[in-house]
């Protein structure tokens, strides 16, 4: 009777074809901790194994190429490596993955439509053969499954693939702040103690050692703002979230504070880094709602894209933040 069923659906649907500074240099010195982590245990620790991996030596080779060919001081080679990375690899990552949820939005009304037909089938197979709820529930589930999948391969577009930026932008952030970090605690290798001293001097306004804290907590404290702001925007686009979203909102929201006080206690070359990072991300998801670019980029058309999004966002964020009573 199943294989009846799978039969008798696809000719009804056609369509489901589907350490501490080097030497006694007199600067602001790291938390004891951060120290430690070079001066016991060597390269036996996970931390020692991260900062000695090849994708980190990579990252530093990246920054020492960007510095040379620039001649910027480290705060300006810094800037420029943040900024080609985040347009030359996460950009283009990002494109796609709005390209394959536009797809994915666009396949919902068909979906909901295949869910309909499927469960009036189910529940005449059902009462034809007796099956418990539990039995229907499953059979449901498993050809829904099924004819799901068909649509995502029809239309080349898993969602599973609107997580390949994920995959490639954290990793690229911890190998680059890693190796910041080496660089700046004279831990790295041949080059480490001249780069050292080129970070010693090479920052700017109230942080010009990159290789000390931000006393200030100036840098620390964007970070936070920005990465809210990122959480914020992302937030006030989505309406009738599940309670699953909501919570998952509200422990983003605790990383990006989180985020405060973590980056007061590394050096500022990598708080320079983070903030330039998340800077790039919010101008780039402001640059994906705008429909001029998603055009350009041959995003489909969905039912949720607005020609003015900018002014409904801050529309938006006035009726929740500042019009709230």
């Amino acid at each position: 009777m199943l294989c009846r069923l799978d039969r008798r659906w696809l000719r009804r649907l056609p369509v489901l074809q589907l350490g501490t500074p080097n030497g006694g240099a007199e600067r602001p010195a790291l938390p004891a901790w951060a120290a430690a982590s070079f001066s016991t245990g060597g390269a036996s620790g996970w931390y020692e194994a991260v900062a000695a991996s090849a994708p980190v030596r990579g990252a530093e080779e990246v920054l020492l190429s960007a510095h040379a060919a620039s001649g910027l001081p480290w705060w300006g080679s810094i800037l420029l490596t943040t900024v080609a990375l985040r347009g030359a690899v996460t950009l283009p990552l990002a494109v796609y993955q709005h390209y394959i949820l536009a797809k994915v939005e666009n396949l919902q009304p068909e979906i909901k439509s295949i869910a309909s037909h499927l469960t009036q089938e189910v529940t005449v197979c059902a009462n034809q053969l007796g099956w418990s709820k539990r039995v229907a529930r499953l059979t449901y589930l498993k050809h829904m499954r099924r004819l799901v999948s068909e649509l995502y391969v029809r239309d080349n577009c898993h969602p599973f693939k609107a997580t390949v930026l994920v995959w490639i932008q954290f990793p690229t952030w911890i190998f680059i702040s890693v190796a910041l970090r080496n660089f700046s605690m004279g831990a790295a290798h041949s080059e480490g103690f001249s780069v050292q001293e080129q970070l010693a001097t090479g920052g700017v306004l109230w942080f010009p050692d990159l290789t000390a804290l931000d006393s200030t907590w100036i840098l620390p404290i964007s970070v936070g703002v920005i990465n809210l702001l990122i959480v914020e925007i992302f937030a006030l686009q989505k309406i009738g979230i599940s309670h699953f979203q909501k919570y998952v909102t509200y422990f983003v929201r605790g990383i990006s504070v989180l985020m405060i006080p973590v980056a007061a206690t590394v050096p500022s070359s990598v708080v320079l880094y983070w903030l330039c990072s998340s800077f790039m991300g919010l101008s780039q998801n402001l640059l994906l709602l705008s429909p001029g670019f998603r055009r350009l980029c041959r995003i489909p058309l969905t039912k949720s894209d607005s020609d003015t999004p900018y002014k409904d966002l801050f529309a938006v964020f006035c009726a929740k933040f500042i019009s709230r009573k």
